[in-house]
């Protein structure tokens, strides 16, 4: 059985030296934040399947090509006509803010369905990974990531949530009724401190009030990310903190999902929870240190890097 099932859409992805109106060369790459985790945990060792749509174009044959290349497995994945891969830019503005600009409106992405994933989910994985990203991307994404926690949960899979709120693809309170039911499959949610309230209770109006609501519809584990300040896990024992690994940050995108990707892999390593939140804290400090979504993505003989003197060369 595979370790670890995820899906969505992956993007071609342009990468600016500058900004755009100021011309220049762009990098072409693919990002998509269910397949960085995949690749994230596939450098750790781990098996993992994306079973997402392209489109059939050369954008989607560099997706698949791309994964596959990374030991991540799309036996599952599918191309289609309906509309072509969908494209994303990332554009440098001031230091390490960095503008992105979506075109994905009529992706091949934005068709996936539940049933593209039912032959995925029969073959069987320890968990099922899945993020609002996909869920915000129209009611065909959204009953497929709705259905895969269902039959997930039915067949005593592990599921992760990770809501991952992007406000230029949907409000808040549409995103909020889409998730919240979703937490009673729930085993694993994540979510940063200012995206808590669109899962838990909307009654509750403290970050430990919405935890116990979370705790009372059934997940047992309550992962915030809190950025540069570190992360802290809520569990049946209590809680568990971090602060962030101090590195010199290059480009944050891709943090959040490097930081799923290691605490996904000491959940799979059967790992306590405070040795699965320092390999989730070391992996995401390795992304903001590097450029790109995946590219920086730590191989598990890599982690210790981060103890390494500044400077140091590796001979």
């Amino acid at each position: 059985m595979i370790d670890v099932l995820t899906f969505g859409e992956t993007m071609a992805a342009l990468r600016a030296g500058q900004p755009l109106q100021l011309g220049g060369s762009l990098n072409l790459s693919v990002a998509g934040a269910e397949s960085n985790v995949a690749i994230g945990l596939a450098r750790l060792g781990h098996t993992a399947r994306w079973a997402g749509l392209t489109g059939n174009d050369e954008f989607g044959r560099l997706v698949l090509r791309t994964l596959r290349a990374e030991n991540v497995d799309v036996s599952f994945a599918g191309t289609t006509d309906v509309g072509p891969t969908g494209l994303v830019v990332f554009e440098p503005r001031i230091a390490d803010l960095v503008r992105v600009t979506y075109y994905r409106a009529g992706s091949a992405g934005s068709s996936l369905s539940a049933a593209h994933l039912r032959e995925a989910l029969d073959d069987g994985a320890r968990l099922v990974h899945v993020s609002g990203v996909t869920a915000a991307l129209g009611p065909g994404p959204g009953g497929a990531v709705a259905e895969a926690v269902q039959r997930a949960a039915d067949r005593g899979a592990l599921v992760c949530m990770d809501v991952n709120y992007r406000s230029r693809l949907w409000p808040p309170g549409e995103a909020a009724s889409a998730l919240r039911p979703l937490a009673r499959y729930t085993d694993i949610l994540i979510a940063s401190d200012d995206e808590l309230s669109l899962v838990a209770d909307e009654r509750a109006t403290t970050e430990r009030d919405r935890v116990e609501s979370l705790f009372e519809r059934g997940v047992n584990e309550v992962v915030i990310k809190r950025g540069a300040d570190g992360a802290e896990v809520f569990h049946a024992g209590g809680s568990t903190s971090l602060p962030a690994r101090p590195v010199q940050v290059r480009d944050t995108v891709g943090a959040g999902d490097a930081f799923v990707a290691g605490y996904l892999s000491g959940l799979l390593d059967g790992d306590p929870v405070p040795a699965r939140l320092a390999r989730a804290v070391a992996t995401g400090a390795f992304a903001v240190a590097s450029s790109g979504d995946w590219e920086g993505s730590p191989t598990r003989e890599e982690i210790d890097l981060l103890s390494v003197a500044p400077g140091s060369t590796i001979r």
